[in-house]
């Protein structure tokens, strides 16, 4: 497996099964064009396996911390490590720039996400709660 850090939007599109929804050209060329936004993805004998997105978020108080936006791992990879991988390497991205930590979001009902990440050495924080707002699209 290679992890490759992607700065073109023809290896986004090229990946595009792997994200929830076909990556719109605008919002891909958008993500791309900011250094604090991160895409991975994990190849398999030159397929793309797996992605995860990160986004760096700054605070005054508390510094800069990363966000793991995404991750996606198309279904022949599953449970061959590739999720792990790319989770451990995203952490590897943000000490490297200088980010105090990372974190993520996602449904407690999600078995193969809880797992990945705690394989990868996240810990759930306790007494959190996700709230949303949602605007017309």
């Amino acid at each position: 497996m290679e992890i490759r850090r992607i700065a073109q939007a023809e290896a986004v599109h090229a990946a595009g099964h792997l994200f929830d929804t076909v990556p719109v050209p605008e919002a891909t060329e958008r993500f791309l064009a900011d250094e604090r936004h991160h895409l991975l993805i994990a190849y398999v004998d030159g397929v793309p396996a797996g992605m995860v997105t990160g986004v760096e978020m700054t605070h005054p108080d508390k510094g800069t911390e990363m966000f793991l936006y995404e991750l996606g791992v198309d279904e022949p990879f599953r449970r061959r490590g590739v999720g792990r991988a790319l989770v451990s390497a995203l952490a590897d991205l943000s000490r490297e720039r200088g980010c105090y930590g990372l974190w993520t979001i996602t449904d407690e009902d999600n078995p193969a996400a809880l797992a990945t990440y705690r394989h990868a050495d996240g810990v759930p924080e306790a007494g959190q709660v996700a709230l949303t707002w949602t605007f017309g699209q």
